[in-house]
């Protein structure tokens, strides 16, 4: 799943620092001040998520939440201080709620919040605000992604893009000082990372203001946008919005991005950091172990994330072995990869044919989803090949959410730079995880659940969220995918792939492994290409930990899978399984297993009278 704008309570802003100067914890407690212990809970979810929103107007602009599309977060020295105040009077707040006088389903939402606010303290310690900006995510990829996400319906709509475009000097500023800082205190990106980013910076700032992804809402703007009723004032009016956008983007939006480039280019690169390890940064391996807790949403160590991807590697190769031998291959695994990767009959000639291909395995998987799902999103997705500006270093694919509150469906990106990384016997396991049963279905039924607040509906643990994306690869055969064996054999290598990122993750970040010892370790597990090898490790480093929560995340619902077949027997139904699981939306792993505890003590008593 693109991540795009990384959501760290820890790092959020007030959207006003002059407010915030005046911020008390008495603000928060009156979130909590009246009604019933139901009431209050309620009460604080929906200034909670107000808050957040206003806080943080890019996660509104992907949330579909009104009044903020014009705006960009405040990261000042102020704003970033009074926040992390409020998340601690926040704390205190939300602890005046007695739970066991709420509902089972109240209890679940009070736990959330008040996890996230003590994760979001505890973390406090660690000034991830430095790192603000690298070759993954900053001002110069959100950018790009935020204008394509907003809404483009009405003219006050693309007045709220110009507006955001306008507010760019002042965040630019602000991302500057905090690099600046961080360089100060041996906070930032890897070096050679960091080299990439001018290249990003330029594929946007375009010679030509109109070839800018930036511009690109202003390029087809639809009459129903305009006000005008004849085809004269139509046509003015559409160029006036065209003209007050290239405007603001020559004089106020390039001019700061360039500034922060050359700033980048000339002080910034040449002092970062060099060593990868995130536990050579200062306080990292407390930083690193705090990471690895919050995206696996566990209490398990790097040792043992690093033993479990051991024992996942050795098993995944002994299935593999299976199909190279199934299918006659004369040779070991690695020469197998070798093959799947350089036979010129595993690949698309054009992006176009890719692209194609993408689309009729989503249409195939489409019909055969409610033989597993009772309960399928309203939403709707598509297929689109990713941006050029962005694709050279990301990714193989995305998945884009969707809005059904702004009418924006989901978007499985592929990337189709380098065709030649790019194998069609990937294709079915990568559309299932991006697409659907994977993120797009996920995703847009929990925003879908009715009764959850707001804040729950786009929650995004990275454990449940990708976990869920992986475990959804292996529901393919069921939904008639991979009844080729090359096919399926690119299902197992893209598990090897999530497997390998539990081994040189923890290697490179806490038992002092080398960039180029990864690199080899990860080529001869699985068969992609140095590219895409490189590319993927080089994320791990600037992401220290994200990447290991989809293992941890798809081997939980497996089991939790295995133990409702085991303990219902002919009762169990994977169609309710699989809505039990999603409807509560995106939780972390521990707050799953007691849900469905909780569950499966229910079906289990149903079947014991008879009711099933």
């Amino acid at each position: 799943m693109k991540l795009g704008l990384v959501i760290l309570l820890a790092t959020l802003a007030l959207q006003n620092p002059a407010q915030a100067k005046t911020l008390d914890c008495v603000d928060f407690t009156a979130w909590v001040s009246k009604g019933t212990p139901s009431q209050k809970l309620k009460s604080f979810g929906t200034n909670y998520w107000k808050f957040l929103m206003e806080t943080y107007p890019e996660w509104a602009t992907y949330s579909g939440y009104p009044g903020q599309n014009g705006k960009l977060s405040d990261l000042s020295a102020e704003g970033l201080a009074q926040q992390k105040l409020a998340i601690r009077c926040q704390l205190k707040a939300i602890k005046q709620i007695p739970a066991a006088k709420l509902t089972e389903d109240d209890q679940v939402t009070l736990d959330l919040i008040t996890r996230d606010l003590e994760r979001s303290v505890e973390g406090q310690k660690f000034p991830s605000e430095y790192l603000v900006l690298n070759h993954l995510n900053g001002l110069h990829i959100d950018l790009p992604d935020l204008v394509f996400a907003a809404p483009n319906a009405t003219k006050k709509d693309y007045k709220d893009i110009i507006s955001r475009l306008g507010s760019v000097p002042a965040q630019a500023e602000q991302i500057e000082k905090l690099m600046r800082e961080g360089l100060a205190k041996n906070i930032t990106p890897v070096k050679m990372f960091m080299e990439k980013v001018p290249a990003q910076f330029d594929a946007i700032l375009t010679p030509k203001i109109e070839d800018s992804p930036l511009y690109m809402p202003f390029k087809e703007i639809p009459r129903s946008v305009i006000t005008a009723t004849n085809a004269i004032g139509m046509s003015e009016e559409k160029q006036a919005l065209q003209a007050e956008a290239k405007n603001v983007l020559e004089t106020k939006t390039y001019p700061a991005l360039k500034k922060l480039k050359q700033f980048i280019v000339t002080e910034y690169i040449p002092k970062a950091r060099q060593n990868i390890a995130f536990s050579e940064m200062p306080d990292g391996k407390a930083w690193y172990a705090y990471s690895v807790k919050t995206h696996t949403t566990t209490d398990l160590t790097p040792d043992q994330l690093h033993e479990l991807g051991l024992k996942e590697v050795e098993r995944i190769q002994n299935e593999m072995n299976q199909i190279k031998d199934h299918v006659s291959f004369k040779g070991d695994l690695k020469a197998f990869n070798k093959y799947l990767m350089t036979d010129a009959k595993f690949y698309y000639k054009t992006p176009e044919q890719l692209m194609t291909g993408y689309r009729e395995i989503s249409k195939r998987i489409d019909p055969e989803l409610p033989k597993l799902f009772g309960k399928l999103p309203r939403n709707t997705y598509g297929v689109r090949e990713m941006p050029s500006y962005k694709a050279a270093s990301a990714p193989t694919a995305y998945y884009q959410p969707g809005s059904l509150t702004t009418g924006r469906p989901g978007y499985f990106e592929a990337n189709t730079y380098d065709l030649k990384a790019r194998p069609i016997w990937g294709m079915e396991a990568l559309t299932a995880h991006e697409a659907v049963p994977g993120h797009h279905l996920q995703i847009s039924l929990g925003q879908e659940v009715e009764g959850l607040p707001d804040f729950r509906k786009n929650a995004s643990y990275t454990a449940f969220v990708e976990g869920w994306g992986l475990y959804a690869e292996s529901l393919g055969e069921e939904l008639g995918l991979y009844k080729d064996p090359y096919s399926k054999y690119g299902q197992l290598s893209y598990e090897m792939w999530r497997a390998v990122r539990l081994v040189i993750d923890t290697g490179m970040h806490s038992k002092g492994w080398s960039r180029e010892k990864a690199l080899r370790y990860f080529m001869d597990m699985v068969p992609k290409t140095e590219l895409e090898a490189t590319v993927e490790t080089d994320r791990y480093i600037t992401w220290p930990g994200q990447a290991l929560a989809y293992k941890v995340g798809e081997i939980k619902f497996k089991e939790l899978k295995n133990r409702a077949r085991n303990e219902l027997g002919e009762n169990f139904n994977v169609r309710s399984f699989h809505d039990e699981i999603l409807r509560h939306g995106s939780i972390p792993m521990d707050v799953l297993e007691k849900q469905f505890g909780k569950w499966l003590k229910k079906q289990k008593a149903s079947a014991n009278l008879g009711l099933k």
